[in-house]
């Protein structure tokens, strides 16, 4: 069984689960098995579930509502708003405080739940203050309809401005062997403040697994298609950041996959990443990283090999770079 962590003072599993890819972006969807794979995730003690209204968008929550039904207990549900959602398409984002509201209401209702554990701020919106949009949901708090507050791809100052507005207690972002832009200055704020850190994308859309293909090679619906790090060059330059974990992995006897989740809880505990996927094979090879020890030579190995900015490419395309708050 995994062992607990906290994000701030909210209590959760070492390792979570990203359901996104349950219902979009990765592949053709599966319920039976994304359902099996939830189940499953209990059984192995994960109790931390990723979801947001935008993934589908709306099915993920009602696939984990589903899968949740008798068990609510059993889970911490994590789910976000903050964009304008027009016949299934991004309009732009939107923090405006009656959104918040209504977002929360249509998210309980598809989660078949009376309350979120840990409601995040999907990204910033630069046009509502971040006192007002952190003020709303510190409401929800008060009404019994959310337990605890989180940001998303927040920046050093909505960080701080948010946390004197109601104490936050995650900022989820992306964080990996091969990305690790939050070292320098994210993370020390987040210790400072006590928050807790929750990285997406732990495995680089799969890259760091060694199953990731060329851009090219994706159908035209799947994500990845559009990933700049798996486009041209860039996946060949990036081929040498797998190659290195794999090496590792080789001498140990494990996976790529399982060495780059182990380099991240030993990382610190106060980081619980959650590693997408909707097969219950692969759930089981990612908590078993839990397991994995990791001596102080081979993260220093691994942090000198990998050191920032070694990745070839930007993380998103244009667009979806705009809306980071760095």
């Amino acid at each position: 069984m995994l062992k607990k962590r906290k994000l701030g003072q909210l209590e959760v599993s070492e390792l979570g689960l990203g359901c996104m890819g349950m219902s979009q972006s990765y592949g053709v969807p599966n319920e039976a098995e994304s359902l099996a794979t939830i189940h499953r995730a209990l059984e192995l003690g994960v109790n931390f579930f990723d979801t947001a209204e935008l993934y589908g968008p709306y099915t993920n929550e009602e696939l984990l509502g589903r899968a949740l039904k008798g068990r609510r207990s059993q889970a911490v549900i994590a789910t976000k708003f903050g964009f304008n959602l027009v016949n299934g398409k991004i309009q732009g984002v939107n923090s405006h405080p009656n959104h918040i509201r209504q977002v929360v209401e249509d998210s309980l209702r598809r989660l078949g739940t009376d309350y979120i554990d840990l409601l995040y701020q999907h990204r910033v919106d630069p046009s509502v203050p971040i006192e007002d949009v952190v003020g709303t949901m510190g409401e929800l708090v008060a009404e019994g309809k959310v337990r605890f507050l989180g940001l998303s791809e927040a920046g050093e100052d909505t960080i701080r401005r948010a946390h004197k507005t109601h104490p936050i207690s995650a900022l989820q972002s992306e964080y990996s062997l091969w990305e690790r832009n939050l070292e320098p200055r994210i993370i020390p704020l987040l210790r400072e403040l006590n928050i807790g850190l929750v990285p997406f994308c732990p495995l680089g859309r799969g890259f760091l697994t060694g199953t990731a293909k060329r851009a090219e090679d994706y159908p035209e619906k799947d994500y990845r298609r559009r990933d700049p790090r798996l486009q041209g060059k860039n996946y060949e330059a990036n081929m040498r950041i797998f190659l290195i974990i794999q090496e590792m992995a080789h001498r140990k006897k494990v996976t790529p996959a399982q060495i780059a989740l182990a380099w991240l809880l030993h990382k610190g505990d106060d980081i619980v990443p959650i590693p997408g996927t909707k097969q219950r094979k692969y759930l089981e090879e990612n908590t078993t990283a839990a397991k994995l020890s990791l001596s102080k030579t081979d993260i220093e190995e691994l942090d000198e090999s990998l050191p920032s900015g070694m990745t070839s490419g930007q993380r998103y395309e244009d667009s979806h770079m705009t809306l980071i708050d760095r």
